[in-house]
Parts: C-alpha cells; structure tokens; sequence
C-alpha cells in the first residue's frame, strides 16, 4: 500500500516525552523561587512548544527580558530534578522504529533548546531514527512555519507529502502556517477542543491510537 506521506515531523515534549506535567511544575517553580507571578497550570501548559522569548512573555508579560536567564536557569534545576521521571509514552520507542523500518523520513520540531533535545535524543536512544531535527533556539518559533520549511527543505520533501504529529494549538497553527497536513494528539499539553480549531486530520486520545492510526493511514 502506498504511503501517504513521505515525511513524519514529530513534536517532542507531550508528544513523543511524557514530560508536560514536569514542564509546567518546574516553570511553576521557578517562579516561585525568583517572588515573581506563579503561572496557572493552564498558562504553564499553554507555553509548551513555544520558544524562550515567546513563552517568558506570556506568562510574565511584565518581566524585564534581561531577567529571562534567572528564570531559564531555575526552571532547568527543576526539570533536571525531575529528568530521570520523565519518560517516553508507552510504546514510541517501539512506534518511532517502526516508522523508520517503513521507510519513512521521521523528524522533530520541537520548542525545546538543541542541548535539552539532544540529551533527550541521546536517553531514550532515538537520535539514529530521526533523518533531521529543529530545535526553537535555531531559528524561528512555533507557531511560525520556519521549523517545517527547514526541515522539508533539509530533507527534499514537499509539503504535500509531510505530517506534522503535536500536542499543542502552537504544532497545529504552525503546520497550518507551513500549508502542512496535521495530527492532533490531545493527551499532551492542550485540550482535544483547542486542536480541533486547526482543522487537524484528526485527533487522538492515547498513543496507542496514534499508532494505529500512522500505521495504518499515514
């Protein structure tokens, strides 16, 4: 059977890394530790995906840009405490080799820092099945389309032929902002309503549905 498409790009954090839980309480954290305002769970999560600047602007709109280090480097303690608890959902690893296997170009945009997604690529062993891989602090952020161009254009893909896989409204506006075919996952960090405004492909409640729904349609 013929595939649909030739490129998977894959989000990390809530997608691939069961991690969104983590990023929220160590951002939460963080501002605590520093007295400024300790965001909502809703706000902590809504940031997931998006880039430093962008994310420290929405959730202390009043804080000096020259402040953000402080708050990077708390909440990089706080998630690196809670690094070894943080795994990939039930059965990627498995899924992302899989994929791979097939003949698929596989790929992450992701929101995180190259050093955060490297370290993670190098943990749960996946570096070798990703053909290619944009992290936030190269470049644009979501939801603006330049990780998707990057990618296709590293890998000599169209558009028409690439699936964008995420978790967030950010993944979803970015796909759409690249003219790319999506996939919601609503078992990560934003609510199944909220990715269901960009018109994904469809939606899906668990992994294991996400799988069958790669192998069996994508």
């Amino acid at each position: 059977m013929p595939k649909r498409f030739e490129l998977l790009v894959f989000d990390w954090d809530g997608t691939l890394m069961d991690s969104a839980a983590a990023i929220s309480a160590s951002l939460q954290a963080a501002c605590g530790d520093l007295g400024l305002p300790v965001p909502t769970e809703e706000n902590a999560r809504f940031i997931i995906g998006l880039g430093l600047n962008d994310a420290m602007a929405h959730i202390l709109p009043g804080l000096d840009p020259a402040e953000y280090p402080k708050v990077v480097d708390r909440y990089r303690h706080h998630f690196l405490l809670r690094d070894s608890d943080t795994t990939l959902f039930p059965g990627a690893a498995e899924t992302v080799k899989e994929l791979h296997a097939r003949g698929f170009m596989l790929a992450v945009a992701t929101g995180k820092s190259r050093r955060g997604l490297d370290r993670a690529l190098d943990a749960t062993g996946l570096r070798t099945y990703f053909h290619a891989t944009r992290c936030a602090d190269e470049g644009f952020s979501k939801p603006h389309p330049g990780m998707l161009q990057a990618l296709m254009g590293d890998l000599g893909v169209g558009s028409d032929k690439t699936l964008m896989i995420g978790d967030t409204t950010h993944d979803m506006a970015m796909a759409q902002n690249a003219d790319v075919a999506r996939l919601g996952v609503a078992y990560g960090a934003h609510p199944r309503a909220e990715l269901l405004l960009y018109a994904p492909l469809a939606c899906v409640d668990g992994f294991p549905e996400l799988r069958e729904w790669l192998m069996q349609r994508a």
